[in-house]
């Protein structure tokens, strides 16, 4: 059959839901799809920073019914990138029908009871527009965005590593009861432990799901970096060349996977537009605790410090607590390195000592402790070496400590205590 062809309206309403704040993007989506095909709830799982951001509108039973593995289930069943399927999905006692779409970006959309109508090409370009839409807008966006998704996922498996040892601890209990000499009933015995080992075989492996979630192969990311320059390179005159990553790399957590890619987008846009560039090459590789971007172009090699492209750089390289090195070679092109660490920062410490410190305080000295000298703590925060030597006297006086050292061991002396 042939595809459906959007109206007049229909392209109004996708014009008019791109200029809807973030939140509401579900609920005018909703709208725009239902006059083409009709559905209870809508739930979708964008390519965000933080490895996943769902939303959701619609009959409550269905969208609190659907858990993050029933997502990260459907992600992987999907027989390919871009692409629709109508399926059930088990909600309380029962099956509801439904309808996931798979943009080309890795983001789902998620129909709860679609209607008959055969429209999937029109949903799936639908899909494709606004998933990119989504992902520009959080490219584009503050790096703050980047830095509270690199925080929020440190916290986020903090929560889940103490959720998983809760469970398994009382799992463990009651197991070691039921194993007591003391009861008798061999047979209720045996089969409450079977049950219980059942749990916790189901916890790990729910935990082990849930850390995938937010996870994704380096090999993924770098293509779909490919996919998002292929369209907008094809047409110009720079060559751009990527250069693989091993297959057998760490998995990217979600935020670093997603900033990584926005770096090296708008790294690339921005050389291509220089007329005097016209071959830039891209890799990245990963050394099990890292990734390592390059980029080098073979432009002029006049790249200053203070030029957009490398702020923009800067900003969001800083954002996931990465570092960069930038080596430009007048006449001969300039060469970035980049590297960001795939696991987060640890977590933050808080301590009664840490009562009287301004956040910014809180953060200069989070940074001494991890080892960080006056002019990598002002490269960090973006401020001068002057204003951290400030910050650094402030906290001496306010924690009565006469060096960095003893600041540090006053910090962790009541951390511990």
């Amino acid at each position: 059959m042939a595809m459906v062809q959007p109206n007049g309206s229909f392209l109004r309403g996708l014009v008019g839901l791109m200029s809807v704040p973030a939140r509401d993007i579900p609920r005018e989506l909703s709208t725009l799809l239902a006059p083409h095909l009709a559905h209870s709830a809508l739930i979708i799982l964008t390519a965000d920073a933080a490895g996943g951001q769902r939303q959701e509108v619609g009959d409550p039973a269905f969208v609190e019914g659907v858990t993050a593995l029933d997502l990260d289930q459907i992600r992987r069943d999907a027989p390919k990138v871009e692409a629709v399927q109508r399926t059930a999905l088990h909600i309380g006692d029962g099956l509801r029908p439904t309808l996931h779409a798979h943009a080309r970006n890795g983001a789902l959309l998620l129909l709860a009871d679609p209607g008959p109508q055969d429209v999937d090409d029109l949903v799936l370009s639908t899909w494709n527009i606004v998933a990119l839409y989504l992902q520009k807008r959080a490219d584009e966006g503050s790096p703050r965005y980047l830095q509270h998704a690199r925080a929020a996922a440190g916290m986020r498996m903090d929560a889940l590593t103490e959720l998983a040892d809760e469970y398994s601890t009382t799992l463990e209990s009651v197991l070691a009861t039921l194993r007591s000499s003391r009861l008798d009933d061999t047979t209720a015995r045996t089969r409450a432990i079977t049950l219980a080992s059942g749990g916790l075989v189901h916890l790990r492996t729910a935990t082990d799901r849930a850390r995938t979630f937010t996870e994704e192969p380096v090999t993924t990311a770098f293509a779909r970096l490919q996919d998002d320059l292929r369209p907008i390179t094809r047409y110009r005159d720079t060559d751009v060349q990527f250069i693989e990553p091993p297959v057998d790399g760490r998995p990217l957590p979600g935020e670093v996977a997603h900033g990584a890619r926005a770096v090296v987008r708008g790294t690339i846009l921005a050389l291509t537009d220089l007329p005097d560039v016209s071959k830039v090459r891209v890799q990245w590789d990963c050394d099990g605790a890292n990734l390592l971007m390059n980029v080098r172009d073979d432009g002029k090699g006049d790249h200053s410090e203070s030029s957009v492209l490398l702020r923009f750089v800067r900003e969001r390289v800083r954002a996931l607590d990465g570092h960069i090195a930038v080596d430009a070679t007048p006449g001969w092109g300039t060469e970035m390195a980049i590297v960001i660490p795939l696991d987060p920062p640890s977590s933050v410490i808080v301590t009664s000592a840490m009562a009287n410190l301004s956040p910014r305080e809180i953060q200069v000295i989070e940074l001494l402790a991890s080892g960080y000298r006056n002019r990598l703590i002002a490269e960090r925060l973006g401020i001068s070496e002057n204003t951290v030597k400030f910050h650094v006297s402030r906290i001496l006086r306010k924690l009565g400590a006469a060096s960095r050292s003893e600041a540090i061991s006053i910090l962790y002396a009541d951390h511990r205590g």
